[in-house]
């Protein structure tokens, strides 16, 4: 038995649906997703969320000297984290809360983060790091492979949407491997993709909020054309000519760069 199958079966933790937990319980395969995520430089703060049984977090202690700080709402796996933390003494911080409440500033500087993200809060969790880029060195994160496809997509494909432009305009985004179903304890439905970001050093200079509501109002009826679906924001003709495309075009048509200069006249109007 792995030392994985033997904590899961000490401290009875199997997966629960509700936490959207899927783990990963082969050893080789987390030593190459941890290799991946820390990269060619040597970490000063590593992150993860939804740990679980340890699997992830014992491969980023092992591949790196960095203090590794974990998340876990989960209070049976909390419990054989902490067993973890004994054999890396001062390695190894372990936070019983929830990720979407919990402030990554209070670890004081850039932030590696690596994690086989709960379904359940992926994208949420993603949205509120964008959120904070800044704290950021970069993030490589396990999400269901449809995910992964709507933070890749570009202009003109079926996937891009709200959140291709989010996550294009704050970071380089790329998919690092892709995992079938069976390596995954319970094996879930779809196929998984850990997706590497890579904070920009100069994004567009414009507000989160105003973009968020920018592609809000643009995607929510996509297949309409931009001086329909923009109404709700003001003037459809004043926010194409600001972003320097035709009105006539849907929102699948408008490259990041574009939605970023249509926010800007939002938030400079403010029409947010």
């Amino acid at each position: 038995m792995s030392y994985l199958n033997e904590v899961i079966t000490r401290y009875q933790l199997r997966a629960k649906k509700s936490l959207g937990q899927n783990f990963i319980l082969d050893t080789q395969l987390l030593d190459k997703l941890a290799r991946l995520a820390l990269g060619q430089t040597q970490p000063k703060c590593i992150f993860e969320v939804g740990a679980g049984p340890g699997g992830l977090t014992r491969a980023l202690l092992d591949n790196s000297k960095a203090p590794v700080y974990v998340v876990e709402k989960d209070d049976r796996c909390v419990q054989a984290l902490q067993e973890l933390s004994a054999q890396y003494p001062q390695r190894l911080t372990v936070y019983a809360q929830d990720a979407l409440t919990f402030s990554e500033a209070q670890l004081g500087q850039k932030i590696v983060v690596a994690a086989n993200l709960p379904y359940n809060v992926g994208t949420l969790l993603l949205v509120k790091w964008l959120k904070e880029i800044d704290l950021f060195e970069r993030l490589t994160l396990m999400f269901q492979k449809e995910v992964a496809e709507h933070m890749t997509a570009q202009v003109g494909e079926k996937a891009y949407g709200r959140l291709s432009v989010l996550v294009q305009w704050l970071c380089d985004v790329s998919v690092l491997t892709t995992l079938p179903p069976s390596v995954f304890t319970p094996a879930p439905k779809v196929y998984s993709s850990f997706v590497q970001l890579i904070p920009k050093a100069h994004p567009f200079d414009v507000s989160f909020e105003a973009l968020e509501k920018t592609t809000r109002a643009a995607f929510s009826q996509r297949r309409k054309m931009l001086r329909s679906s923009l109404k709700s924001l003001g003037d459809p003709e004043q926010l194409c000519q600001a972003a320097g495309v035709p009105s006539s075009l849907r929102a699948e048509d408008v490259s990041v760069e574009a939605f970023c200069r249509m926010a800007r006249f939002v938030q400079e109007n403010k029409l947010c």
